[in-house]
Order: C-alpha cells, then structure tokens, then sequence
C-alpha cells in the first residue's frame, strides 16, 4: 500500500476509536458510537468471518473501522466497499497527491464527518499539497492561487456534487490532464467517498472531532 494513503488510514483509525466529548443522542449505540450496534466476529458465518478479519488488518481483536464495521451487517458488502477503495485508491494511476485532493474534495462537497476529512487533511500534506489548495477545499473558496491540476479537481468535484453534472469544458480539461483511466478514476474515487458520506450520515456517526461544518 502507498505510503501516503497508510497515513491516511492510520489516522481515520486512531480518530475511529475516539468519541465525542458532547452528550450523544438517546438513539447512539455507546460502544458503536453510531445508530446500529457493532457486529462481533463470534456472530459472522465462515465467510463474514473471512471479511472480517481481511478488514481488521492488523488488529484482529477489534472490530472494523468506521463505514466498514457499519456494513459488516452484509460482509459482502464490505468487502465490496473495500475493494472499491483499494481500486481507485491503491491501485489507481492518479498518484497520491491527486488522490487526496479529490478525496478532500468529496468530503467536504458531501460534508463527511471531521472524522474523515481530519485522516485525509494529514495525508494529503504529506502527499505534497499545498495548504492553500487545502483552504480553497475546507472553506470553499475561489480557486485563485490554488496550482492548476488540483484547481481542476477541485472543480470536476464542484460541478459534479453541486451542479449534479460536469461541463463539457471541466470534463475535457480531465480527459487531457489525466486521460481517459484517470478520469474514470476521479469519477469513481469521489464517488466511493460520497457513498461512505451517506452511510454515515445516516447511522449518524458520533466518533472523532466535533464536525467542522
């Protein structure tokens, strides 16, 4: 796994185990910190066994992280979820830099828990970006100042989360910055990222910094 998205996903992990200091609602589970209990390995079949511990990497004792211990309800599904991740994130061609500010991107247009954005905000520093980009994202600013291939991400994402559809412009300026896999790509990754948004908004996740929007 790139360096960069383990920096990432090391600190989702970390905040995943930290609670909200503030009273949660009367419907959050306290140990699951969301609206559904967690589900323990000893109640999985064979298979959901399988899914679980491919999930819990190096901590086989505890429970899978955020959205994925939310869908280990169907382990097929979390296994789904995971091996979309690993496509567009692991084994994608956009390079971690690219990654990162479309994942930013998708956050924040989805207005994810500060749980995610405050993993992705470290790793996409260590992945080069600049914090002007990062503020641009954060506090959806004008892209004046923001360097030109983030500045397109940035608006792929816009058009796409706000506007429901991409100009013919946007899109071909994507076509020639990252080619047609690349494209693709960026579809798919801000589109994984703004699935997980929706499940936890639902479950109302209760974990990590208070939300910052």
């Amino acid at each position: 796994m790139k360096p960069t998205i383990w920096i990432g996903l090391i600190a989702a992990v970390t905040l995943c185990g930290q609670a909200k200091s503030q009273p949660m609602p009367s419907d959050i589970d306290p140990e699951s910190h969301a609206r559904v209990p967690l589900v323990h390995k000893q109640d999985l079949d064979a298979d959901g066994k399988r899914v679980w511990d491919a999930l819990s990497g190096n901590s086989p004792d505890r429970p899978p992280c955020c959205v994925f211990g939310i869908t280990m309800y169907n382990p097929g599904l979390a296994e789904a979820l995971f091996k979309l991740r690993n496509s567009v994130v692991r084994d994608g061609t956009l390079g971690s830099h690219i990654t990162e500010v479309a994942i930013l991107t998708g956050t924040r247009e989805e207005q994810m828990s500060s749980n995610e954005w405050t993993g992705h905000e470290a790793a996409a520093r260590k992945a080069g970006v600049d914090q002007a980009t990062i503020d641009a994202i954060k506090e959806r600013k004008e892209l004046t100042g923001v360097p030109e291939k983030d500045a397109l991400v940035i608006r792929f994402g816009r058009e796409l989360f706000r506007n429901h559809q991409i100009s013919s412009e946007t899109f071909a300026k994507a076509l020639d910055a990252f080619g047609r896999r690349g494209t693709v790509e960026l579809i798919g990754l801000m589109g994984d990222y703004a699935l997980v948004a929706l499940m936890l908004q639902a479950v109302d996740e209760h974990r990590g910094p208070e939300r910052m929007w």
